[in-house]
């Protein structure tokens, strides 16, 4: 796939990492663009490209910058009507101990209302970017799943399939507006990795009877 990683960022970088890894086309843009020549640099095969129209070749957008810059960083683009948005992040408080968002709205949900026409679908907001970078196996068979919800059926199998062919699991999450509960649930992560000193190499699962 064409993939347009938006942010150079922990979490863009990473991103960046695995999908050039398995092939895909990529092309990262921040607004620092010493930033995305720098994680081009060191993913080669990647490319660093200004903002401007670094949307419209692309099969998916990865958004991958914080919650507050969301929506101007997506404007700074170009067009997306009819793209679609893979929305990775988590509407943190300053501490990262607490969410800005939540109960009646997520910050998914905020971010689509200023894009009519483009699909949107969150996911890998549980996943932190440490194990992102180093892949979804955490030994003794435990694989990282990735929760994607998406009010678009087309747009979340095509989530799907990326998210499978850098490695990860996916359970269908539902609508969009289960990021209500996903975005919770990538609070809780964090506060685990680090308020409780669990660390990084974690990821919530569920667990089915055989």
């Amino acid at each position: 796939m064409k993939v347009t990683v938006l942010g150079a960022g922990n979490m863009g970088s990473a991103f960046v990492k695995q999908l050039v890894r398995s092939g895909h086309e990529v092309r990262v843009t921040s607004r620092s663009a010493t930033e995305a020549e720098q994680v081009a640099a060191a993913n080669p095969g990647a490319n660093a490209v200004a903002p401007g129209n670094s949307a419209r070749e692309a099969d998916v957008v990865v958004l991958a910058t914080g919650y507050s810059e969301a929506v101007s960083a997506l404007r700074s683009i170009g067009d997306l009507r009819g793209k679609i948005v893979l929305d990775i992040t988590n509407p943190l408080t300053p501490d990262y101990m607490g969410l800005t968002v939540g109960h009646s709205t997520s910050a998914a949900e905020e971010i689509a209302k200023a894009f009519p026409g483009t699909d949107f679908v969150k996911g890998f907001n549980t996943v932190f970017a440490q194990v992102l970078a180093a892949g979804p196996q955490l030994g003794s068979g435990q694989k990282v799943p990735v929760f994607l919800a998406s009010d678009s059926a087309q747009a979340k199998e095509t989530a799907s399939t990326l998210a499978r062919s850098i490695g990860f699991e996916v359970v269908d999450a539902g609508g969009l507006r289960n990021a209500r509960y996903l975005e919770p649930l990538g609070g809780l992560n964090v506060y685990l990795g680090y308020g409780a000193g669990l660390g990084t190499a974690i990821a919530p699962t569920w667990l089915r009877q055989a």
